[in-house]
């Protein structure tokens, strides 16, 4: 059986107990809240599980799901390329929860920030601190066109390095109760 490339909200909810559900976020944001039965194998890792991703495929289709959709496409085009099927959701989970249907969020888990507003936060403070230091030092202001350019940088690649770097963050790192990586690629193949 084949899948559309991208389903809506509404069609991945008529149809969830077809699929295999992998989250592409990270351990944390996986942790804030998920679809039900969703396997947390971060972007990042794709490659790394592969094989165990060929194994689900083989037993149902892959609905790939992040925060929004992009992660979640560019997951899809990545296991594409491996010859792994896999569709996406639409608007990703925040879709999904706006849509009225059920996250999953296990006991225990973080209340953080979505990854994208930390760094809105933390780039938008960067450049209000760089532009008012410049007031007493002139040099200052690099900070904010440094940043700026940092942005555009992450924009047209499509990475964000401050996003990597707040991930390190004490309350960024998932519940001591989380699946670990290993853990969940044996829970696929089985």
């Amino acid at each position: 059986m084949t899948t559309p490339s991208a389903l809506s909200p509404d069609q991945a909810a008529d149809r969830l107990g077809e699929f295999t559900v992998i989250d592409v976020r990270s351990p944390v944001e996986y942790a804030t809240g998920h679809l039900p039965g969703a396997h947390n194998v971060p972007l990042d890792r794709l490659d790394e599980a592969v094989e165990a991703l060929k194994t689900a495929a083989a037993h149902a289709p892959l609905l790939v799901v992040c925060a929004s959709g992009a992660r979640s496409a560019k997951g899809c085009a990545q296991l594409a390329g491996r010859g792994i099927e896999a569709a996406t959701l639409e608007g990703g989970t925040n879709s999904w929860a706006a849509a009225g249907y059920d996250v999953d969020r296990p006991a225990g888990s973080p209340a953080t920030w979505p990854m994208d507003r930390q760094v809105r936060l933390a780039a938008g403070s960067l450049v209000v601190v760089g532009f008012l230091a410049g007031f007493a030092w002139q040099p200052a202001h690099w900070l904010s066109a440094a940043v700026g350019a940092g942005l555009v940088f992450s924009g047209v690649t499509n990475t964000c390095g401050m996003a990597a770097v707040l991930s390190k963050l004490p309350h960024n790192r998932p519940p001591k109760n989380a699946l670990s990586f290993q853990e969940t690629l044996l829970r696929l193949t089985a």
